[in-house]
């Protein structure tokens, strides 16, 4: 039928081959990301899961979590108000977020030495800096690794809006990707002139057009991974599970609740993908590089924040899913207190803040403190490490436990931090 030797391709020209053989053989467009369903088994134990709010572009910290409202210089336009908790205050964007300040906890000592956006978000999502000779996975594979699939068909990572891949851990690691909650898992339907016993026989045409390549490549995962791939992504296919991707599904309260942005609607997703038994949603939410005008530009965007972050933990506090699911606040670093000519702040990494909220975390705290400025951390130095490596611990993970890459270099979840003690 085929024109060359299929046994004969290397991986990468397999990998091409085989999707489009997928694609045109099968009459049903298996995505991209469906490939990215292989996963480890489940440990035991009650299942934990994250959900992960990532602020790309660096957040301002005076502007949303560490305000400092004596030093009108450095504060600027940006109001401040009290919450629910004795001594934390927030930007007066925050207001939904002060509300329920006990249910969660900032970490206002958080700080780094990389202060260029995508080694920054790098480093945040992997706990290690980049290099040349090495891909690190970032903390969604890391946690799938570690902790394993809970749901059997649905994708133990999902990312909406970006995200870091699974690095030397392979491509059964990878999180499934989605642009657009709204449509949620895209392609996934089978089309009606093929029944599904028409597709069960392509299936195994297609397996027997590789059985000799399967028999000589039966010892290499990164073959035997594909042969997963194809079962896991059938399963969903034909899986009720799909309905979890269906935000339709949500009654339109829900909707206005989360807002009628992509970030609340991302975050909605979120929430209804841990309920069924995805592990970890990492939803990214750009546009914070306030260079210029900044107190004409953070305002609806922090407003939009404190509205998605707070209607997201309200709700599994209401669900019974926050003791069962952390939820996380971040960005790549901070921005500077002092206002540039160009009415905005600049990079800053020094200090910058992070939200912890259900759980092993404690919350109602603040932990850490900068200084007067909020220039520099003045107390309770928190890096990037001892963050992630809190993250771990707060879902049951031993931070330290050690993970071979394929070289056989020794590498762990936190890259050598220590959890933070007074939230777990």
């Amino acid at each position: 039928m085929f024109p060359f030797n299929v046994s004969r391709l290397n991986d990468e020209s397999r990998r091409d081959f085989l999707s489009t053989m997928a694609k045109s053989c099968l009459g049903v467009s298996l995505l991209p990301q469906l490939a990215n369903l292989a996963s480890a088994q489940s440990r035991g134990g009650k299942p934990m899961h994250v959900i992960y709010l990532f602020m790309a572009g660096a957040m301002s910290h005076l502007d949303t979590f560490d305000p400092k409202p004596k030093n009108k210089k450095v504060q600027g336009q940006t109001g401040v108000i009290n919450t629910k908790t004795a001594g934390m205050q927030l930007s007066e964007h925050m207001s939904g977020l002060a509300k329920i300040s006990n249910r969660f906890s900032l970490v206002r000592s958080l700080s780094t030495t990389t202060g260029a956006h995508e080694p920054a978000r790098y480093l945040m999502r992997t706990s290690y800096k980049p290099i040349a000779s090495i891909r690190h996975p970032g903390l969604g594979p890391w946690v799938q690794r570690l902790a394993g699939k809970i749901s059997r068909d649905l994708p133990p990572t999902v990312q909406i809006g970006g995200g870091e891949g699974p690095g030397y851990l392979g491509a059964q690691y990878a999180p499934v990707p989605l642009g657009d909650p709204e449509r949620g898992l895209e392609n996934t339907k089978t089309p009606a002139y093929l029944s599904e016993k028409a597709f069960d026989k392509r299936i195994q045409l297609s397996t027997s057009f590789d059985s000799g390549f399967r028999q000589r490549a039966a010892k290499s995962s990164r073959v035997t991974g594909y042969d997963d791939l194809y079962e896991d992504a059938i399963r969903l296919l034909r899986s009720e599970d799909l309905k979890a991707f269906d935000i339709s599904l949500e009654p339109d309260a829900m909707k206005q609740a989360y807002g009628e942005t992509r970030f609340g609607r991302g975050a909605l997703l979120a929430r209804r993908l841990v309920e069924n038994g995805v592990r970890f949603v990492e939803v990214s939410f750009g546009s914070w590089d306030h260079h210029n005008d900044i107190f004409n530009t953070v305002p609806d965007k922090a407003a939009e924040l404190d509205k998605v972050a707070s209607a997201l933990i309200s709700d599994l506090a209401q669900r019974g899913l926050l003791e069962s699911t952390l939820v996380v606040v971040s960005s790549e670093f901070g921005r500077k207190p002092h206002i540039n000519q160009n009415a905005g702040r600049d990079h800053h990494p020094a200090a910058f803040s992070g939200l912890l909220a259900g759980a092993k975390i404690k919350g109602g705290q603040v932990i850490g403190k900068t200084d007067d400025e909020a220039f520099y951390v003045d107390d309770e130095h928190a890096s990037i490490e001892d963050f992630n490596a809190t993250i771990a611990t707060a879902i049951g993970l031993k931070h330290d436990e050690e993970i071979r890459s394929k070289t056989g270099r020794p590498f762990t979840i936190s890259n050598g931090g220590t959890p933070i003690k007074k939230l777990v």
